[in-house]
């Protein structure tokens, strides 16, 4: 009986409410497709909170006010320049295969251009939040150290134009797009660009005071609270499963079961992976590098969420939980970069791999179901094109914003932390902050 209580809620919720609401001239497909497509966007959307918890819990209770506003503000800001020009780059009529060139203010795109069933302000939500996730990403690696005007600048651009045209060549009839290239939610899209974008902008920006020794040594600064970034973590974990199966922007498509599947598989492949490793690597299981695995296998399956397999996914995930471990001591004891809470290996490493694994472990047209190498080459030229285009991109943005308007704080606001320096406030304001690196000195 409760059983078909649940099934009844569910249909008068999913058919009867969307058929009222569209109207008689309307099918209750494309009632079942907007419902679904906007359900999948408000997940994607809770992810900034997700975004937030890590970042903050992985950086010091002296920045955590920084770290909130500037998630909230790659929302705000991202929100208002994507509907008015960053949409029409990506999904406007294509020009030369780079570019849209129309669609901006809000004018000129409908679902029938797009092909939709669904209305084009379902679309736009729904793009909307991917394009904020981009931005957010830079966040973390650039933590505790960035002056938040240049932030606000960045976050901007990159909604506006970075994003935006790696977006038309991969989805809005691209260059990429007309040769096959696979990314069907995002792993080079959104979690690449985003990761490449954090890369330069943390070279540029130099290291925090006191991770690296006089010798280079990088030295460990613990963030000040690990169950944050767990919480973190698992609102992330979450929110994918509005992300991977919400970008079949069809509430009716069949495979939507299969790709919570792969998304939750490549997930907890990457978890296990990454605590074994640690476990073996340095005694003990790390409990920060293995959240950050879990991290590294959901950007792995997005590209090949709908195109791999069940075991497939596993490998990926697996893979992307080993990248990730090697990906930071890369970071740090090679390249002397600084990145508080591992975006880079994260969305960077782990979203380039898991779009170039797509060619390797596709059902239909990877190499090893015996489709030889034309995907996997697709698959690394789509890869190759986007980090130079975000790399030069990113590297001219970042050095105008050091050079016009500064991109880093006074030494002395770092020390005392952005939340004073920034903000003016505290994020704790009850509680008296601890450095426990003088403990005992």
């Amino acid at each position: 009986m409760k059983k078909r209580l649940i099934v009844l809620l569910l249909v008068i919720v999913l058919v009867v409410i969307p058929s009222m609401v569209f109207g008689a001239d309307e099918s209750v497909e494309s009632a079942i497709d907007t419902v679904w497509v906007l359900i999948a966007a408000f997940l994607v959307f809770f992810m900034q909170a997700g975004f937030a918890m890590v970042e903050s819990g992985f950086t010091r209770a002296k920045n955590a006010s920084n770290i909130i506003m500037k998630n909230m503000m790659d929302v705000a800001i991202g929100s208002l320049v994507y509907f008015a020009i960053g949409f029409g780059i990506m999904f406007g009529a294509d020009r030369f295969g780079l570019f849209g060139t129309t669609g901006f203010f809000g004018t000129g795109l409908s679902a029938e251009f797009l092909g939709l069933s669904i209305p084009i302000e379902a679309f736009l939500i729904f793009q909307t939040v991917f394009a904020a996730t981009a931005a957010t990403i830079v966040s973390g690696a650039m933590a505790e150290r960035t002056k938040f005007s240049a932030y606000v600048i960045y976050s901007f651009v990159i909604s506006i134009v970075i994003y935006p045209v790696v977006g038309h060549w991969i989805w809005g009839g691209g260059w990429l797009s007309k040769l096959g290239m696979v990314d069907f939610a995002g792993s080079t899209v959104v979690h690449s660009v985003g990761g490449w974008a954090a890369l330069m902008g943390a070279a540029i920006l130099g290291p925090r005071i006191g991770k690296f020794s006089k010798e280079g040594k990088p030295n460990a600064i613990p963030g000040h609270n690990i169950t944050m970034g767990a919480l973190g973590v698992f609102i992330l974990w979450f929110g994918w499963f509005g992300f991977n199966p919400g970008s079949t922007v069809s509430g009716m498509d069949q495979s939507i079961g299969f790709i919570a599947m792969t998304t939750n598989l490549a997930a907890s492949a990457g978890g296990v992976a990454t605590m074994f490793l640690t476990w073996v690597k340095y005694r003990k299981p790390d409990v920060s590098m293995t959240l950050n695995g879990v991290l590294a296998g959901l950007v792995a399956i997005t590209a090949g969420c709908a195109s791999v397999s069940l075991w497939g996914a596993v490998a990926i995930g697996a893979i992307a939980g080993v990248i990730v471990v090697f990906g930071v001591e890369l970071l740090e004891k090679v390249l002397k970069i600084d990145d508080p809470v591992g975006a880079v290996p994260v969305h960077a490493f782990c979203g380039a791999s898991g779009t170039l694994l797509v060619g390797l472990f596709a059902v239909d047209g990877g190499l090893f179901y015996g489709d030889g190498f034309t995907l996997l080459g697709i698959q690394a030229l789509g890869v190759a094109s986007v980090a130079a285009w975000t790399l030069g991109t990113a590297f001219i943005l970042f050095k105008a914003l050091k050079k016009f308007n500064g991109l880093r704080v006074l030494e002395h606001d770092e020390v005392a932390g952005l939340d004073i320096g920034e903000h003016g406030s505290v994020a704790y304001g009850d509680f008296q902050l601890i450095n426990i690196e003088t403990i005992g000195k």
